[in-house]
């Protein structure tokens, strides 16, 4: 039992610090939009969108609030954060909540119509914008009225999609890497594959959980 403990807290170790590092990652990408320019990174696929002040708006409203939602998300789930410093949980999960709903899936959702690839994409992404503004949505809900463990597991979606801007990136790289498809079928794939197969980590990770608090 003891090497299954040691064995899981390694597991652990590790999972938190690549997502540090990826976060990083996409930290250094946001930078490049500070402040705001037009000619750099994927900005340079969208000179045509970003003439339009309601694409240009949520371009940049979805870049730099989504930033903060998956930093804000990623301290969520410490029980050391949240036993021992709760307001932190708290202001973290508001703030959370908050910048999803309000800012992040919104804009997202706009863009999601004017995405890459054509139809597949542009569905593809208005189904994660909209998933994540719900999930995110019914964990709010769940906490006010004290359910904790419904709020877990919507929460648990949530930040699933959230990291979908990190798991979107890694897919791209592991299909160019293998394979030689023309650029846009390869945003095709990775536009569906970034948010589901996050989803579904995210519903075995509920499932084996309830299962084990059973």
């Amino acid at each position: 039992m003891k090497l299954d403990l040691n064995r899981f807290s390694i597991f652990k170790l590790v999972l938190y610090s690549s997502l540090i590092y990826f976060i990083y990652l996409l930290l250094l990408i946001t930078l490049q939009y500070i402040p705001i320019n037009y000619d750099v990174a994927f900005l340079n696929l969208k000179q045509e969108e970003i003439k339009l002040p309601y694409y240009k708006f949520a371009f940049f409203s979805h870049v730099y609030s989504s930033i903060i939602v998956i930093i804000l998300g990623l301290s969520q789930f410490s029980r050391t954060i949240k036993n021992q410093f709760s307001i932190i949980h708290k202001l973290n999960g508001k703030g959370y909540i908050l910048l999803t709903l309000l800012i992040a899936s919104p804009s997202g959702l706009i863009m999601a119509f004017h995405a890459n690839g054509g139809l597949i994409s542009q569905v593809s992404f208005s189904i994660l914008s909209i998933l994540w503004f719900i999930f995110t949505l019914k964990a709010y809900l769940l906490i006010k009225k004290g359910n904790y463990r419904k709020h877990r597991d919507y929460m648990i979606r949530s930040y699933a999609l959230t990291l979908s801007a990190i798991s979107l990136r890694f897919f791209k790289y592991g299909i160019v890497f293998f394979f030689e498809l023309p650029p846009m079928d390869t945003y095709k794939i990775v536009s569906i594959l970034g948010w589901t197969i996050n989803l579904g980590i995210a519903e075995f990770i509920i499932r084996k959980t309830t299962h084990n608090n059973v």
